[in-house]
């Protein structure tokens, strides 16, 4: 049955009651999208209906292996505190996946590389689950204590393996810490087992389908070889957060928890300049626990005042008061 059949046949049934007819072109719909790789929507669709209507297949919320780890993506896009053009370049990314097909038609593949820069804790990892989550596909990590060989060849061996694993699907490869298989090949100090596993890694990269989004992640791109700059089509750097963003998260994190800090978020904020999302976060998270414990939800400025100190004794020599 084609596709517009089977809508016009869902909204017919379902809007007579008819519960046989709507289950039949319920699931023809979620055999069509399962078909056509689209795994995550596939069974979102089916966990939709309730136990009576369709069996469920049992989702595993996490798969391991010896050398990806799978989880569903939860997070969301609107959670990720990303600079506006680099949103920008990452929703373009993310709609010409979801109309591949017309791209297709016009001889065009959609992008799917993305390299994310930046010091550690700025949300690199959170940004390509968020991508994961709005595209709907698994999102598959790499396992290095396990990708690593002792054995000549054996690194790249492995790295072809999982390559070969993630073409059967629609996924998002997700690549921490690029720089341990993306070194720069000139660097005298590198033995050539690395050398032969970037050579690999590139050859590989090339050889993927685009319905396969790897995104890699690095702390120190001045480490990866010139090479592998080029294979990826869109670029993210994401700095340290500015005074305002800062602001905007522990606006965010008082909204999310229902905690009041007690103080201007543009205070909090000029007192946590130069600091990550990660630390940030955790210094929020601090002070909601408390708050809670001790039930100030509605006012934990004595906490807040408190936590800050705790922090800023940690990581600034020199405290100064909450103004």
């Amino acid at each position: 049955m084609a596709r517009a059949d089977v809508l016009v046949s869902l909204i017919r049934s379902g809007s007579r009651g008819d519960q046989i007819a709507f289950r039949k072109a319920a699931e023809s719909l979620i055999a069509d999208e399962r078909d056509k790789g689209h795994r995550i929507l596939a069974d979102r669709l089916q966990n939709s209906f309730s136990n009576e209507l369709v069996p469920q297949r049992s989702i595993s919320a996490q798969k391991q292996n010896d050398l990806v780890y799978e989880i569903t993506p939860k997070r969301l896009l609107s959670t990720v505190f990303v600079p506006e053009l680099a949103l920008e370049q990452i929703k373009d990314l993310i709609e010409e996946q979801h109309r591949s097909e017309l791209l297709h038609a016009y001889s065009l593949s959609a992008r799917n590389r993305i390299l994310l820069v930046g010091p550690p804790g700025n949300g690199k990892t959170s940004l390509a689950e968020a991508i994961a989550t709005e595209l709907m596909y698994p999102f598959v990590s790499i396992r290095y204590d396990t990708l690593i060989g002792s054995y000549l060849g054996e690194t790249a061996s492995r790295l072809k393996q999982i390559i070969d694993y993630v073409k059967t699907q629609r996924c998002v490869l997700f690549l921490d810490e690029f720089e341990t298989i993306g070194k720069e090949r000139g660097d005298t100090h590198e033995t050539g087992e690395i050398k032969r596993v970037v050579s690999s890694l590139l050859l590989q990269l090339d050889d993927l389908p685009d319905y396969v989004v790897v995104i890699a992640a690095s702390n120190h791109p001045e480490l990866l070889d010139k090479a592998v700059w080029r294979r990826f089509q869109v670029k993210v750097e994401l700095p340290l957060p500015s005074r305002d963003k800062i602001a905007l998260f522990i606006a965010a994190m008082e909204q999310k928890t229902s905690v009041k800090f007690g103080f201007a978020t543009e205070t909090m904020a000029k007192k946590m300049l130069g600091t990550n999302f990660s630390e940030i976060e955790e210094l929020c998270l601090a002070i909601v626990r408390r708050a809670i414990l001790s039930k100030q939800t509605d006012n934990a400025k004595n906490i807040t005042t408190a936590v800050l100190h705790q922090w800023q004794s940690r990581y600034k020599p020199k405290p100064q008061g909450m103004e």
